[in-house]
C-alpha cells in the first residue's frame, strides 16, 4: 500500500503548512521510514527488461560506529544508487556487516575482564555464544546510523559475514583451494601480535615512525683478530643470532668471510657469511642474522641453510632459548641486555635512530616477527588473471592512476597467511588425527582421510576476516547456490572504497571473483580520498580533531553534510573538511526551501500541476522561460556526464551554480514581471515553467540531497507515472531528468547572457560608486547590432534588476561625458553619472577608505620585508600574509581608480556652465 504523501496533510507541528524555515530534523525522521516501508529500496523485479546496477557495500565492522570516512563513502554510493534507480535501472545496493574477528573478540574479552574472567575461563563454545549475544544486543549500530545518512540500501537483503549462507561459501572456497593445492599449512615467519596472540598478514601491520636507538655491539672474532662492530635497533634479539653477514665485495671484511665470531653475552660461535643483500652503508656494513625474528633474516637463513632459533613465546616473553633472560618481556630483556653489554665492555656506542615500527592494526601493539605454523594461500596463480583483468580494462580504476599501485603490489605479491589464533571467526575446516594426517572437508569430518580413525580434533585457528570479505560480491548474492540474484546481479557494477584497503580487499575480491565466478566481481572501482581536518591533518583521537558526522547532521542537517562530502570528493585529492562549507550548504538547503515558498505563494488557489511538456510551456512564455528551460536541459546533460565519470564534485558544483545562481538569483527575479502583470496567459505560462523547472530541479538534486527534495516534491502535484507503483508519488522513484533537444534555446541563452553581464556590470558600478539601488540610471552601450537588439528587447528586465530607465545601444554610440565605464564580452558599457551622485562627498569617502587601506598594506609589506619573520614564521602564516598583500594591493588600485574618476567628475561638474 502506498504511503500517504505528507503534502496532503498538515505538518507535524500543526503550524502553517509551509514553514518559514527549513527544519531538517523533522523532515529526516519523517521520510526515512516512509522510504523503507514503501519497498522502493529493492531493485525492480526481474522480467521488466531493466538493466541491473549493483553495489555491494564495503561491510563496516559489526563493532563500528559511523565515522567521517563512512559518511563520505556511503554518500557517494547512495548518490549512484538513487541516480540509477531514478534512471529506470534495477538498482541494488546490498548492505551488510563484517564480523571483524579481532576487534569483536577484543570487545567481549574486555567485558569478561571487567568480570575478572578470561576467554579460557569460560571456554570456546560459551565464549562464541557470548559474542552472538553481544551482536544481537549491540552489534550493527552502524546500520541504523546509515539510515540516518539516508542510505537507500535494500535492507531485506542485509548480510553478515558469519551468517549461515556466507559461512557455507567460505568453507566451499577454502576446501576448493586446498584440493587444488593453493592452500597449504607450514612453518613460516609471520607477523605476530603478542597482545592478540595471533598471526597478522603483512597488510594488517601498520608502520609508524618513531625515535628509537641504534646500538653498536661488539662481536669478538674467534681467531683473535680485530673486533667486529655490528649496528642493530633490537639488541635483545642477539640471543637468537645464528650468523653474521657481510657484503661479498666489502673490502673491510674479506679476511673474515668463512670465519667465526663469538656471540656477545652467550659465547656461541657464529659463522660469517657473505651475501649481496647486506647494505654496506648501514651501520658498520656487518649484519647480525636472526632468522627466527626478522623476515629478511629468515630468507637469508633459508638461502644459507642457517639454524632458526625462536627466543620468545606467543606473548612476547623470552622463553628457555633466551637462557638467563627467560621470563622477561621484550622490553625488560632489551634493558637488561644493554646494561649487561655495557658492563662487559661490549656496547661500543648508542645513538638516536628514527625508524618505522610495525604495529598491530587493531590494538597498536608492536608486532613481533615469529616462526609459527600457519595456513597460507599460494596467491601467485590467483594474482596472474587478476592483473590481466585490470590491464585489459575488465576492471577500471577511478582515478586511473590507482591501477599502477595495484600492479606494483600484485607483481610482487607474497603468499597470504590466512590463519588467526583467535576464536571468533570462520573456524578452519580441517581435522587433525594422531596419525599426522589432516582431513579438510566441506562437511564436519568424522573419519580420518588417512588412517580411517575417528579420533579427530578440529583445527583451533580461524580464518583471516579478509578471507570471507574477499568473497563478498558473490557470497552475498547466494553463492555457491545458483540463485536468481547471482545470475541477475553478478558481476556487480561499481565498488566505492577507500584506497587504504586496495590490497586488503579490492585485489583479493578480484582474484576470488575470477577464480570462482569466472569473471571479475565489478567493472568500476572508485577510490575515494581520505577526509582530513580543515588544516589538512589526518584525523585522530590523540590529536582531538576527529569530526563526528552524526553531530554534524544534528547541527546542519543530513543533506548539507551529504552535499559537502560530494562537493569535496575530487579524484586524487584528500578532503579538507571545513565546517564553514557545511554551513554554506545548509544555507543552500534554506535557499531551496525559500524558492519553494516563493513558488507556493505565487500559485493560484489549489496549486498548479507541474508539466511534463516543458517545451510547450516555455514556447508560451517569454525570454526568461525559454532561457531557464534551456539551461535546465544543459545541466541535465552535464550532470549525466559527471555522474557517469564519477565526478561527484563537479556534479555538486553544476547543481549548486544552476540552482542558486541561475534559478534562484536570476530566474526568480526575471519571472516576477510576468507573474505580477495583467496578462493572464503570460502569467499562466510562467507559472507552468516555474513549477515544471523546479520539479525537475528537485529530481536532479535528489541523489545528493534526498530529504529536502522529497519533502518539497511532496508539496508539488506531479503528473508523471513513477517507476514503482507501490512507492506512490515519491521522488525516490520519479524519473531522473534527461536532456531533450526540444528544450534547447541557444538564442535565448545568448540573449540572457548579455543581460546578465550588463546587469552585473551596472551593479558593480553602483557598488564602487556607492550609488543606492533605488537611484534610476541611464545606460549607453557600444556593441554590435545583434547585442543591441537583445538589450532593447530586454529593457524591462534591465529596468527591474538594474533600475535602468533609459537605454541607448548600437555600434556607433559615443561615450557620454562624466560616465563610469565597464567592458563586457560584446562591447563597452557607459553609465552617465553627472547629477546622479555627490562627487565631492563620494571623493572624500573614497579617499578616507584609500588612506586607511594604504596604511594596512604598508604594515603587511613591512612585516614581509622583515627577514626574521619570513624565516621563523610557519610557512602557512607567511603565505597567508603574501595573499593578504596581493588582496590589499588589488583593492588599493581599484580605490585609486575610483578616486581619480570622482575628481574627474567633480572637474566636469565645475566646467559645466
Amino acid at each position: 500500500m502506498s504511503p500517504e504523501p505528507p503534502f496532503q496533510s498538515p505538518t507535524p507541528s500543526g503550524e502553517d503548512e509551509f514553514a518559514k524555515q527549513y527544519d531538517p530534523a523533522s523532515v529526516e525522521t519523517r521520510w526515512y521510514p516512509i522510504w523503507e516501508q514503501s519497498g522502493a529500496f529493492a531493485p525492480k523485479p526481474a522480467g521488466d527488461g531493466a538493466d541491473s546496477h549493483t553495489i555491494v557495500i564495503p561491510p563496516p565492522n559489526v563493532t563500528g560506529n559511523l565515522h567521517i570516512g563512512h559518511a563520505l563513502n556511503n554518500t557517494l554510493q547512495d548518490i549512484l544508487t538513487r541516480w540509477r534507480r531514478m534512471s529506470g535501472d534495477a538498482a541494488l545496493w546490498l548492505p551488510g556487516c563484517d564480523h571483524a574477528g579481532i576487534a569483536t573478540q577484543n570487545v567481549v574479552e574486555k567485558q569478561l575482564a571487567a568480570e575478572g574472567k578470561t576467554r579460557d575461563d569460560v571456554g570456546r563454545e560459551a565464549f562464541i555464544e557470548r559474542i552472538w549475544d553481544w551482536k544481537k544486543q549491540s552489534g550493527g549500530t552502524i546500520m541504523q546510523q546509515l539510515r540516518r545518512l539516508g542510505a537507500s540500501c535494500d535492507w531485506s537483503r542485509e548480510r553478515f559475514t558469519m551468517d549461515e549462507g556466507l559461512s557455507r561459501a567460505v568453507r566451499e572456497v577454502f576446501v576448493s583451494l586446498y584440493e587444488e593445492g593453493l592452500i597449504y599449512r607450514g612453518d613460516y615467519l609471520v607477523n605476530w601480535c603478542p597482545r592478540c596472540e595471533s598471526a597478522l598478514s603483512d597488510l594488517e601491520v601498520e608502520h609508524e615512525d618513531a625515535m628509537g636507538a641504534l646500538y653498536h655491539l661488539v662481536y669478538k672474532r674467534a681467531d683473535g683478530g680485530d673486533d667486529l662492530v655490528i649496528a642493530t635497533t633490537r639488541p635483545e634479539t642477539l640471543l637468537g643470532d645464528t650468523a653474521v653477514a657481510v657484503h661479498p665485495e666489502d673490502e673491510r671484511y674479506q679476511d673474515l668471510i668463512g670465519g667465526e665470531v663469538i656471540l656477545p653475552l652467550v659465547g656461541r660461535r657464529l659463522p660469517v657469511i657473505a651475501d649481496e643483500y647486506v647494505d654496506r652503508e648501514f651501520g658498520t656494513g656487518a649484519l647480525k642474522v636472526t632468522p627466527g625474528h626478522d623476515p629478511n633474516d629468515f630468507e637469508l637463513g633459508k638461502k644459507h641453510g642457517l639454524e632458526t632459533r625462536s627466543i620468545m613465546d606467543t606473548q612476547g616473553v623470552m622463553n628457555a632459548e633466551a637462557g638467563d633472560y627467560a621470563g622477561l618481556s621484550r622490553e625488560e630483556c632489551r634493558t637488561r641486555i644493554v646494561a649487561d653489554l655495557n658492563s662487559a665492555g661490549l656496547l661500543n656506542a648508542k645513538e638516536d635512530h628514527p625508524h618505522a615500527v610495525g604495529q598491530c592494526y587493531r590494538c597498536r601493539t608492536v608486532v613481533e616477527p615469529m616462526i609459527s605454523t600457519q595456513w597460507f594461500v599460494n596467491i601467485a596463480p590467483l594474482a596472474a588473471p587478476a592483473i590481466a583483468a585490470v590491464k585489459d580494462g575488465q576492471v577500471r580504476f577511478h582515478p586511473d592512476s590507482w591501477k599502477n599501485t595495484y600492479f606494483d603490489w600484485m607483481d610482487n605479491i607474497r603468499d597470504w597467511c590466512i590463519s588467526r589464533q583467535i576464536w571468533w571467526g570462520h573456524r578452519i575446516p580441517a581435522w587433525h588425527c594422531a596419525c599426522g594426517h589432516i582431513t579438510v572437508s566441506r562437511e564436519d569430518a568424522t573419519v580420518c582421510g588417512g588412517c580411517g580413525g575417528s579420533e579427530l580434533t578440529q583445527e583451533s585457528d580461524v580464518l583471516d576476516t579478509w578471507f570471507s570479505s574477499a568473497l563478498w560480491p558473490f557470497s552475498t548474492l547466494g553463492w555457491p547456490d545458483k540463485t536468481e540474484d547471482v545470475a541477475r546481479f553478478y558481476p556487480t557494477s561499481t565498488l566505492s572504497t577507500g584506497f587504504d584497503i586496495l590490497f586488503f580487499w579490492v585485489a583479493r575480491m578480484i582474484m576470488m571473483g575470477i577464480k570462482f565466478m569466472g569473471e571479475v566481481p565489478f567493472r568500476d572501482v572508485y577510490m575515494h580520498a581520505l577526509v582530513r581536518d580543515s588544516d589538512g591533518q589526518k584525523m585522530s583521537k590523540s590529536k582531538g580533531n576527529v569530526v563526528d558526522p552524526l553531530t554534524l547532521m544534528d547541527q546542519y542537517g543530513t543533506d548539507a553534510v551529504r552535499f559537502t562530502m560530494a562537493a569535496f570528493a575530487s579524484p586524487g585529492r584528500d578532503i579538507r573538511l571545513a565546517e564553514d562549507r557545511i554551513v554554506g550548504y545548509r544555507n543552500f538547503a534554506n535557499k531551496l526551501w525559500n524558492a519553494a515558498r516563493f513558488i507556493d505563494m505565487n500559485l493560484p488557489e489549489g496549486g498548479q500541476p507541474a508539466t511534463d511538456d516543458l517545451a510547450a510551456a516555455a514556447a508560451k512564455g517569454g525570454l526568461p522561460e525559454q532561457w531557464i528551460v534551456s539551461r535546465l536541459n544543459a545541466v541535465a546533460a552535464q550532470l549525466d556526464q559527471e555522474l557517469h565519470a564519477y565526478r561527484f564534485d563537479e556534479g555538486a558544483r553544476t547543481l549548486y551554480n544552476f540552482i542558486w545562481g541561475e534559478f534562484c538569483d536570476w530566474y526568480l527575479e526575471l519571472c516576477k514581471p510576468a507573474l505580477t502583470g495583467d496578462d493572464a496567459e503570460a502569467a499562466a505560462a510562467t507559472r507552468a515553467v516555474l513549477v515544471g523547472v523546479f520539479e525537475h530541479i528537485l529530481r536532479l538534486l535528489h541523489p545528493y540531497m534526498p530529504f529536502i527534495t522529497e519533502e518539497l516534491y511532496g508539496r508539488l502535484p506531479h503528473p508523471h507515472t513513477p517507476h514503482a507503483g507501490d512507492a506512490g508519488e515519491l521522488i525516490l522513484v520519479a524519473p531522473f531528468p534527461v536532456a531533450d533537444a526540444a528544450l534547447h534555446h541557444p538564442d535565448a541563452e545568448a540573449a540572457v547572457a548579455v543581460l546578465q553581464e550588463v546587469i552585473t556590470s551596472v551593479r558593480n558600478i553602483r557598488g564602487t560608486m556607492n550609488i543606492p539601488p533605488s537611484t534610476e540610471l541611464a545606460l549607453v552601450i557600444r556593441s554590435d547590432e545583434a547585442t543591441a537588439s537583445h538589450l532593447t528587447d530586454g529593457l524591462p528586465y534591465l529596468g527591474r534588476l538594474a533600475r535602468i530607465t533609459e537605454l541607448t545601444a548600437g555600434p556607433q554610440v559615443e561615450r557620454p561625458p562624466s560616465s563610469a565605464t565597464a567592458v563586457f564580452s560584446h562591447g563597452e558599457i557607459f553609465v552617465p553619472l553627472a547629477g546622479r551622485i555627490d562627487a565631492a562627498a563620494e571623493s572624500k569617502r573614497l579617499t578616507e577608505q584609500l588612506n586607511k587601506l594604504s596604511k594596512e598594506l604598508e604594515g603587511v609589506r613591512r612585516k614581509l620585508m622583515n627577514e626574521s619573520f619570513v624565516a621563523r614564521a610557519p610557512a602557512e602564516v607567511v603565505e597567508k600574509e603574501r595573499a593578504r598583500e596581493d588582496d590589499l594591493a588589488a583593492r588599493e588600485a581599484k580605490l585609486q581608480e575610483s578616486v581619480a574618476f570622482m575628481e574627474t567628475l567633480q572637474n566636469s561638474s565645475t566646467d559645466t556652465p
